[in-house]
């Protein structure tokens, strides 16, 4: 119908403008700003999630800062590390070279003296930021409180927010100098000695530049036996023997208790017969000492005596003429270890009746205590740690370590220090005792500590006893002993060699700190690239759940253009429709 009061064609073309408008305005708010979601109320959940997500990218923007910083500081002193490296390359080259017969050693030193001054130069420069790493000034630099150093090194998403990982590492591990020694190319004051006698000397360098570890210190028995004078040349005739009894493997009355073990008796003969098939064609005529110890060798084993004859040498290695020793194979089943000879009956060319010898039992030995400190060492939490095996009487060797730490719960003490022989006692008791129960570990005397197997449980003798520590290690040797500034081939010539083998130490452990820090720098550059990496992914999700599609907007928003003009002509029209009313009245 027609009204003159409702033009229902006009209020219909104008609701249909106003929507256009209301989405022309969204969609144009879109283009302009880019988001699809800007506010709450367009999208609750995909606002909420984007804000969290951009509040975690600006935090991660501020790890990658610090991972920034952390990675200048460590390309500073890695590649400040790495030239000393091979400025002590050049320095040792020079050592060598001044080992040439009738090379002028004044113009080495000079030399030396230059890269000395190099090395200082590169260790003071490497600073960034104020920051030097190569040159501390630490009151004690193997502290690991005093000298940790730590570095952004991660990051990590938790329920709390972004999470920071952190990586330390000491200064004692990379510093060349400290202002109060301790520097890599300082000396080491830490030495751990005897170890409270478990090393049987001090570890040290020589002045031939090889360095003393002394990594065993263990007793290990020999056979009864003893030697006698060949007083030959003997011959036998056809009905001649020597005859005589031999005993082995009875037990020492000095070495265990009650009841003794006699051993075995032997009854040897010796006949013509027996010589002519050692010594075919010698007529029965024993010339020298090395064919009566065969004669002997082939008696003794032909008639199943568990001994043997052999020649003697001197500690060189060498044959002492005319002497022959008369040893127990220990081969009889028994504990002991011994030899006598009785019942020397014929030609017997020097071997005459000999009372038993026993072998020594050598399941025992004596500590002489040293007081020594187990030391701190940088970021070694523990501090310094001791390794070694221990045996006795051959049997299959225990692993066992202390350190600073064990020391100090053990002692109740904050020092690491073991000053008393109860105290090693104890300590030594603390490891060994729950492996060997058979081994007493006790004081004997003022700084005299006996380990040895309880002899009441095991009679034992010669060479089937031993007992010791062996493979002895000390976690910071060997250690520097020498300052590289005091290096002077002009006024200590004789310390030439000993000079080389310090710079070769030293130059390992500047290479072990190049390692650890090119091992950091590593971790936090692929932190770094991984941040880039999750930053530009979390912008990437971000912009999934709220950017606009602007080719799908710009094409709505033309659409929704031409829209409002057909609008506005429907309006238009409509409105026209009351003009051709109004007609009808004039």
């Amino acid at each position: 119908m027609t009204s003159i009061l409702t033009n229902t064609a006009a209020l219909s073309a104008l609701q249909t403008l106003r929507a256009l408008n209301s989405r022309m305005g969204e969609t144009q708010t879109q283009v302009s700003s880019g988001l699809r979601i800007q506010t709450a109320a367009d999208n609750a959940a995909y606002w909420s999630i984007s804000t969290t997500m951009r509040s975690d990218v600006k935090a991660i923007g501020a790890v990658a800062d610090a991972l920034g910083l952390g990675s200048a500081k460590l390309d500073t002193a890695y590649f400040g590390i790495q030239s000393v490296s091979d400025v002590l390359s050049e320095f040792k080259a020079k050592l060598v070279a001044a080992k040439e017969p009738g090379v002028d050693r004044t113009k080495i030193q000079t030399e030396l003296e230059q890269l000395k001054a190099q090395i200082e130069t590169i260790a003071s420069a490497a600073s960034f930021n104020g920051v030097n790493w190569l040159r501390s000034d630490i009151p004690d630099i193997t502290d690991s409180d005093q000298s940790r150093v730590t570095l952004v090194s991660s990051l990590s998403r938790t329920a709390e927010g972004i999470s920071l990982g952190t990586s330390e590492f000491s200064l004692s591990k990379v510093a060349l100098f400290n202002s109060t020694g301790g520097g890599l190319l300082e000396a080491d004051a830490r030495r751990l000695k005897t170890l409270g006698g478990i090393r049987w000397a001090q570890p040290g360098m020589d002045m031939h530049g090889v360095y003393q570890s002394y990594p065993d210190n263990d007793r290990i028995g020999n056979t009864g036996q003893f030697t006698f004078t060949f007083t030959g040349p003997v011959t036998f005739a056809a009905g001649d023997t020597l005859s005589f009894d031999v005993t082995v493997d009875a037990d020492n009355p000095a070495d265990v208790d009650a009841p003794h073990n006699l051993g075995k008796m032997t009854s040897i003969l010796i006949t013509r017969a027996l010589i002519d098939s050692v010594l075919p064609g010698a007529n029965g005529t024993i010339s020298t000492f090395q064919q009566y110890a065969d004669v002997l060798n082939q008696a003794l084993s032909g008639q199943n005596a568990d001994a043997s004859a052999r020649l003697t040498y001197d500690y060189y290695g060498n044959v002492i003429p005319n002497r022959i020793n008369l040893t127990t194979r220990e081969s009889s089943g028994l504990d002991g270890s011994s030899i006598e000879i009785g019942n020397v009956v014929g030609p017997a060319a020097g071997l005459s009746p000999t009372p038993a010898q026993y072998g020594p039992r050598s399941s025992a030995m004596t500590l002489s205590f040293v007081p020594f400190e187990v030391f701190k060492d940088g970021d070694e939490p523990r501090g310094v740690e001791v390794d070694f095996f221990f045996s006795v009487n051959g049997a299959p060797s225990t692993h066992h370590s202390f350190d600073r730490q064990t020391v100090n719960d053990l002692l109740g003490k904050t020092t690491g220090k073991v000053e008393t022989d109860d105290e090693m006692v104890l300590l030594l008791q603390s490891m060994i005792s729950a492996d060997w129960p058979d081994v007493i570990i006790e004081k004997t005397a003022a700084d005299t500590i006996s380990v040895r197997s309880d002899k009441a449980v095991d009679r034992l003798g010669g060479a089937k006893t031993s007992i010791g520590f062996i493979g002895i290690t000390v976690s910071i040797e060997p250690i520097a002993e020498d300052n590289l500034r005091d290096i002077d081939i002009v006024a200590n010539p004789q310390m030439l060699d000993r000079n080389i083998a310090y710079v070769e130490v030293v130059s390992s452990n500047v290479i072990d700190a190049a390692a650890q820090l090119g091992a950091l720098k590593m971790r936090v550059d692929k932190q770094q690239s991984f941040t880039q990496t999750l930053m530009d992914s979390l912008d990437s999700g971000i912009g999934r759940l709220v950017d606009v599609d602007m080719n799908e907007a710009s094409v709505r928003l033309k659409a929704l253009q031409t829209q409002e003009q057909l609008a506005i002509q429907a309006l238009q029209i409509a409105n026209s429709d009351a003009s051709n009313i109004m007609q009808l009245f004039r």
